[in-house]
């Protein structure tokens, strides 16, 4: 198959040359899921198995990144995990689409910063395919758009591990989660702006159309994988 289809299956299927799809329809707990990327991560790095885009959904959870600051968790009333992944406090729940991809870089442009650019790149495709414009934004990571009020505001989340040039984590993007669940936790520990999602943007979004959105920019994705990050 090629990356511009999704299969109508949670079974593992091929949809590049070395890389799995993996689409999961139920909540899978965060640890759980920490867990299985430490694992797959060191067959990746041993060439045991292929390279991995792991889409999924995880229960209420705050995570924390290599540089939370304890001052960034206003309201612990979820379970709080250490990551080990780059940035700071976020936030995991249902209506939240996961996208952890496990690639080795070493078959690729050695570039995290490049490899990270391709990564915001793939998910701002696939939002404007919903008619949702967003950007990057100097200085302040993750995928940003205009809210409902005119103001900026995060829809998308990025937080990456690389290990021996093997990535780890991925991003996230605000389907329909509640809201109100970011107010725990200074999001990326950045206050000066808001969280918003599809559904509060006016786009109720099924995961399987998000799925799909992802994988018609898929090849986009690879592609950019092999070219050094742009310098503008």
């Amino acid at each position: 198959m090629t990356t511009g289809t999704l299969p109508d299956t949670e079974k593992p299927v091929m949809i590049a040359e070395g890389v799995e799809l993996r689409r999961e329809r139920g909540l899978i707990p965060y640890r759980d899921a920490l867990t299985a990327m430490e694992v797959r991560n060191a067959a990746i790095r041993e060439g045991t198995q292929p390279d991995l885009v792991w889409l999924l959904e995880h229960p209420p959870v705050y995570t924390a990144g290599t540089s939370a600051k304890a001052a960034d968790l206003l309201d612990p009333r979820f379970d709080v995990v250490t990551a080990g992944r780059g940035g700071e406090y976020t936030y995991h729940g249902p209506g939240q689409r996961i996208g952890y991809v496990l690639i080795d870089l070493n078959r690729r442009a050695r570039d995290v910063r490049g490899y990270v650019h391709a990564l915001e790149g793939w998910v701002i495709d696939s939002l404007a395919d919903f008619g949702v414009e967003s950007w990057r934004a100097e200085g302040r990571i993750g995928i940003w758009t205009r809210d409902i009020d005119g103001r900026e505001a995060k829809i998308g989340a990025i937080g990456v591990r690389v290990r021996r040039w093997v990535t780890m984590h991925g991003f996230s993007v605000n389907l329909s989660p509640d809201l109100s669940h970011f107010t725990g936790i200074v999001p990326c520990g950045i206050s000066e702006y808001g969280v918003t999602s599809m559904q509060r943007l006016g786009h109720d979004v099924a995961v399987a159309d998000w799925d799909a959105a992802l994988m018609r920019h898929a090849d986009a994705f690879f592609e950019r994988l092999g070219m050094p990050c742009p310098t503008t």
